[in-house]
């Protein structure tokens, strides 16, 4: 399929589940399971969605459920999402609602797993952003 912009990109939809991991070198949006490692461009994940297994991705906007580590330069967590994994990123952003479970590092940091959190952020709050500046304690 080819979006607005005229890119490729491929849709795992929400009656599919996939063992094994997924390459792709288009943009990819998943609604259905992935039992495996995913490697794309740029991820959409649908909030229905599971994935067991690691994340790697240019930007990835992350609404299911992840049980894995995440690599991403741009990563967005919406309210729904719940991460169980490390996250290494250069730009993060948490919604309210959203919930990671695990180390977060950012890509320039030389001293690896920076923190430990389990993170929830309120309904009210709002979003957290993290930039290159940015440190979780």
């Amino acid at each position: 399929m080819r979006n607005n912009s005229g890119h490729t990109f491929s849709i795992i939809a929400a009656d599919v589940e996939i063992v094994g991991n997924v390459s792709a070198r288009v943009d990819l949006h998943v609604d259905g399971k992935v039992q495996g490692d995913v490697t794309c461009g740029n991820l959409v994940q649908g909030e229905g969605s599971i994935i067991a297994g690691k994340v790697i991705a240019e930007s990835a906007k992350l609404s299911g459920h992840v049980e894995g580590s995440i690599e991403a330069n741009d990563l967005v967590i919406e309210s729904t999402a719940r991460i169980i994994g490390d996250v290494v990123y250069s730009n993060l952003t948490i919604a309210p609602g959203g919930q990671i479970e695990g180390k977060f590092r950012h890509k320039s940091s030389t001293t690896p797993n920076i923190a430990r959190a389990a993170a929830t952020v309120g309904k009210v709050a709002d979003q957290l952003i993290l930039g290159a500046d940015s440190k979780v304690a």
